[in-house]
Parts: structure tokens; C-alpha cells; sequence
């Protein structure tokens, strides 16, 4: 299969691709990105795009993808709601028309988090922008799509952390990881860029994925 990625330069995006670059049945990857991330590979190929609000200039280069995991995001920490909904809502539905327009038989995944609100009514800003932005692949009609609603995650040594207070709150617990890595609640970055994989090959039925359900796609 051949995959686009979004965010590799962060912490769940490069969580992904480690394991796409790992996976036999992932021939070609793409990033998608606005800066490079360095990185040299067989398979890998990368896309820089300035404008991540309108992708439509480079659509016929996204023709050829079975899936696009969009695994950029941002923290809605210091910014209103005007601002947030232009960086995650605004950018994402850039991203999907494009790649719908390109191929609609492409999967579309989204990372969002866990608490996202379907409703697009509840009190919580980044909840409800981020609800109003699954609502939006979900009605699309992409071949599928999914959510995945990730909350903690646990990154393999190769992964940066991202935010400086990111960094900070890992450090702290890392000494936790192997009893954190037992709970259903929590995932790692193999089991997350697995399951997106699998749901690809696999379609099911569930398409909000909390982290038990990430980790139970992971298997299958």
C-alpha cells in the first residue's frame, strides 16, 4: 500500500511512520509536510507544502494512495478559538477535500484525542473544533475513515517529544512506561502506526477509536 502522512516532524506522525517504515505491505510513503525531515529511506518520499490551507495545487500528486493518516495537530493552549479552528479544522478540511478530490477511494485517519466532542455543542473549545473537524471526514465519503482518539501515548526512543513541557512531563514518567505499557488506556507509537495500517487492510465498523480500541486494531 502507499501511504500519506501528515506531522512526521512531530511526535505522533514520526510514531507512524517508524512503523510504515517497518511494515512489508507499506511500499511507498509520502510526507507531507512544511519543513524537511531529513531522512533518507527507500520507500520514502517527501512533499514540502507551504500553505496548509489549500492543498489544491498539488492534487494530482496524491493520486496514487490507498491512505492518508493526518497526524498533524496542534495544542489549543494560548490560542482562541478563531485561531485554533483555522490551524486544525480549517487545514483538515483543506487536507481531505484534496485528497477526496484526488482519490476518493483513498482511507482517510485522523488523530484527534480522546474527549473530542461528536456534538460540536459542549463547553470544551478544542472538544467541540475537533468534533466539527471528525464530523467533516466522516461525511465526506472517503472509501473509510477513522478517528483515532488518541490519549497517552508512549513513544518509541526514536521519537522526539515536540513541546518543550511535552519533553518534560515524559522524562518524569518514563520510569512508569512498563507498568503504563499493561493498561488498556494507554498505547505506544508500535501499536498506533499498526493499527492504522491494519484498518486499512482490515475495515470494521467502529470508526471513534479510543486507545483500547487503537490497541485492539493493533492485533488484528
Amino acid at each position: 500500500m502507499n501511504i500519506i502522512i501528515t506531522g512526521a516532524t512531530g511526535m505522533v506522525g514520526r510514531s507512524v511512520l517508524n512503523e510504515c517504515l517497518k511494515q512489508d505491505e507499506v511500499q511507498h510513503i509520502l510526507l507531507l509536510s512544511r519543513r524537511s525531515l531529513n531522512l533518507t529511506h527507500p520507500k520514502l518520499s517527501e512533499l514540502i507544502h507551504k500553505d496548509f490551507t489549500n492543498f489544491s495545487s498539488i492534487q494530482e500528486q496524491l493520486t496514487a494512495y490507498d491512505a492518508c493518516f493526518h497526524c498533524m495537530g496542534v495544542t489549543s493552549v494560548g490560542k482562541d478559538e478563531a485561531a485554533f479552528n483555522t490551524l486544525t479544522y480549517t487545514v483538515t478540511k483543506s487536507l481531505a477535500d484534496t485528497c477526496h478530490d484526488a482519490n476518493p477511494n483513498m482511507v482517510l485517519t485522523y488523530v484527534s484525542g480522546t474527549g473530542t466532542d461528536s456534538t460540536e455543542q459542549g463547553k470544551t473549545m478544542w472538544a467541540r473544533v475537533k468534533g466539527k473537524t471528525e464530523n467533516y471526514i466522516l461525511n465526506k465519503g472517503f472509501k473509510d475513515a477513522y478517528m483515532f482518539r488518541l490519549g497517552a501515548l508512549i513513544p518509541d526512543k526514536s521519537v522526539s517529544y515536540g513541546t518543550s513541557w511535552y519533553k518534560y512531563i515524559y522524562i518524569v514518567t518514563s520510569p512508569l512506561f512498563p507498568l503504563l505499557r499493561k493498561l488498556k488506556s494507554v498505547t505506544t507509537s508500535e501499536k498506533l502506526g499498526l493499527a492504522m495500517i491494519n484498518l486499512v487492510k482490515f475495515p470494521q465498523t467502529l470508526k471513534h477509536l479510543e486507545n483500547k480500541d487503537i490497541n485492539a486494531a493493533s492485533l488484528i
